[in-house]
């Protein structure tokens, strides 16, 4: 059954089905002035609150379809190179436990996809990170993904695949789970390793703290601004639905990362694997 996103998100706050609407030009104009200012935007209620409670109970039917990942990374989620020095960023590794919930347990009868492919949701998005080329994530297991932590569990530092991603907080554990980044640390074309050993060495003056509530959304360029979630307390699982956006019609995740992240890989992953935009290392 077709969901009513008319009904879901709160339109009377974030009119983003009305184009014309000058309440619709305030709302953009604020939300690009946050993605200007430190690559992130949040939009603090966008479902309404009445309503939050049928993304945590869809959230809940499918939180055991996540893989669950224990490992290391570095904040590229790639392997060691011993071609640099033991303290460069590429060769700092961190202990990480996390589940990811497929797109493909997501169908058209979803809440939370439904936001996803809602025309108007995703027009707004490109209109505020005023992009030119701007598609909807092509990877089957990653456009609409929940991520399901439990107590202890948290995510290291590290840079996204896709450019921009959209989160919408579905559900906080107990204590922590606080998200915080560093804007803006790297280009298309600098990796900025400097900035990152200072983030990591926890020297960097430019880390911001964000606590997102149920409801919230967030707009966020996590392919340029280095992130991590604190790790959790208390019994009660965090989700948080991941809303995937990229600059090229075709890219999907790499074929080691998908694997890390959904512990398979499609065939679409090994066509296409190499097929992008920039030259960053991950």
């Amino acid at each position: 059954m077709a969901v009513d996103v008319l009904d879901l998100v709160d339109v009377d706050r974030y009119p983003v089905h009305l184009p014309a609407a000058d309440a619709y030009g305030a709302l953009l104009a604020e939300t690009r002035a946050q993605l200007n200012d430190d690559g992130c935007a949040v939009l603090r209620g966008f479902v309404r609150a009445d309503r939050v409670a049928d993304l945590v109970e869809e959230a809940d039917r499918v939180a055991d379809k996540g893989h669950r990942s224990f490992n290391r990374t570095n904040v590229y989620f790639t392997r060691d190179d011993p071609d640099y020095p033991q303290d460069h960023p590429l060769r700092r590794f961190y202990d990480r436990s996390n589940s990811f919930v497929p797109a493909d347990n997501f169908g058209a009868d979803s809440c939370i996809r439904s936001i996803y492919e809602w025309p108007w949701f995703s027009a707004f998005v490109q209109q505020a990170l005023d992009q030119d080329r701007f598609f909807r994530y092509a990877d089957p297991l990653a456009d609409v993904i929940v991520n399901v932590a439990e107590e202890g569990a948290g995510f290291p530092w590290h840079f996204d695949t896709n450019n921009f991603t959209v989160t919408l907080a579905i559900q906080n554990a107990e204590q922590g789970g606080e998200f915080e980044y560093c804007p803006n640390l790297r280009t298309p074309d600098e990796e900025n390793y400097a900035g990152v050993a200072a983030v990591l060495d926890e020297q960097s003056p430019h880390v911001k703290t964000l606590v997102l509530q149920p409801g919230d959304l967030q707009i966020f360029k996590g392919r340029y601004s280095l992130h991590r979630v604190r790790p959790l307390t208390g019994p009660r699982k965090r989700y948080v639905a991941i809303y995937s956006f990229v600059e090229e019609p075709a890219m999907v995740g790499s074929p080691e990362r998908t694997r890390q992240l959904y512990g398979r890989v499609l065939p679409v992953h090994l066509e296409r694997a190499g097929m992008r935009s920039d030259t960053l290392v991950d």
